[in-house]
């Protein structure tokens, strides 16, 4: 496979991501949206780390690193959410900017 595919795949998970990040008013879903578009960038780089230096190992380690920060972000953010809606019942993005004191 050609780079152009990945590109392509890269930037399909972006284009859905910020729909999703955009169009969306629950806090999960928002996030979700985020997530794709973190994996959109990662392909990019992996494909282009490939591309420049097919022998080596870097990109793919640092990938690797990457969706390990991204799910343990995604982790509390998730606990964060969790928190908020047993707290104060508040699952949407209007209802938790009103939470800034």
């Amino acid at each position: 496979m050609n780079l152009q595919v990945f590109l392509l795949l890269a930037a399909a998970l972006f284009a859905v991501g910020l729909y999703g990040a955009l169009s969306q008013q629950s806090i999960v879903m928002v996030m979700m949206g985020l997530e794709l578009m973190i994996n959109g960038i990662l392909v990019a780089g992996a494909a282009f780390w490939f591309h420049i230096a097919p022998g080596t190992a870097d990109g793919q380690v640092l990938v690797l690193v990457a969706v390990t920060v991204m799910a343990l972000e995604m982790a509390m953010g998730f606990a964060v959410v969790t928190a908020l809606f047993r707290s104060r019942d508040v699952d949407v993005t209007d209802e938790a900017g009103d939470l800034r004191g």
